[in-house]
């Protein structure tokens, strides 16, 4: 990490295009009590790497990300800091440690915050989803890059859904009241992206029924747009998912020789 954490360099322009700088941003301030008991969950261990490495390797990978913003818990943040600057980035990308906030809408305005002039393109990405491909981080900026203001990795429903009337008492049967047809629907993931300027306004101006960055732009009536996804980025929330992510990254290394 350089003694400057927002250097300039020249962007490589892309013909016919003005090339926007692309951020992310990554709130990694969540306990994780899903995983039980232990280190904050960014901070769980994946192939004897914190999963938050891995999640910042994966947005550093792209070439289009110059600035990688690691919303770290508070009590954790030093930590954090030591950790990045002990594990092998690429020297092209910028990396910066802030404490996080209370909620994770908070941590990203946080996040935010801290973002000079001149990044344009701003990714949201889960550090619990540290197994994201590059290409699918790649496919997300150029579909900002050319004019969504937002933009979400999504898959189609492998199982059949259905809407209930929740239960008055957890653990109840909870009656059907519909099956929404599932070639309709899709399985959100990230990393998210957006016009900077966007998704800034939302973090000033939406509060409520907030379920992901994406949500809060669809509140301010603006197009989300979706690109594939990959199953490959799923969220570790769970023991089971730890063991999965494990063997995800083990055929990587068996395949990459790494």
């Amino acid at each position: 990490m350089s003694d400057d954490p927002f250097p300039q360099p020249p962007a490589q322009p892309v013909p016919g295009r003005t090339t926007a700088r692309t951020a992310a941003v990554i709130p990694a301030a969540g306990r994780g009590v899903r995983l039980g008991p232990g280190a904050p969950k960014a901070l769980r261990t994946l192939g004897g790497t914190p999963m938050l490495i891995h999640a910042v390797r994966a947005m550093a990978d792209s070439r289009a990300v110059s600035l990688v913003v690691v919303v770290a818990p508070p009590e954790d943040a030093a930590e954090v800091r030591t950790l990045l600057d002990a594990h092998a980035l690429p020297d092209r990308t910028e990396f910066v440690v802030v404490p996080g906030g209370e909620t994770r809408q908070e941590s990203v305005k946080l996040g935010l915050d801290v973002l000079p002039p001149g990044f344009d393109i701003v990714l949201v990405h889960d550090a619990a989803r540290p197994l994201v491909p590059v290409d699918t981080v790649d496919a997300v900026v150029e579909a900002v890059r050319d004019g969504a203001p937002a933009v979400v990795p999504a898959l189609p429903l492998a199982d059949t859904v259905k809407q209930v009337e929740p239960a008055a008492v957890p653990g109840e049967p909870e009656p059907v009241v519909a099956t929404p047809d599932r070639s309709l629907l899709r399985a959100v993931q990230t990393p998210q992206g957006f016009d900077r300027d966007t998704l800034v306004r939302a973090h000033e101006t939406v509060t409520d029924n907030v379920t992901d960055d994406a949500s809060m732009i669809e509140q301010l009536g603006l197009a989300v747009v979706t690109v594939p996804g990959h199953e490959e980025a799923f969220k570790v929330t769970r023991p089971l998912d730890l063991v999965l992510a494990e063997a995800v990254l083990a055929r990587r290394r068996l395949n990459d020789g790494f």
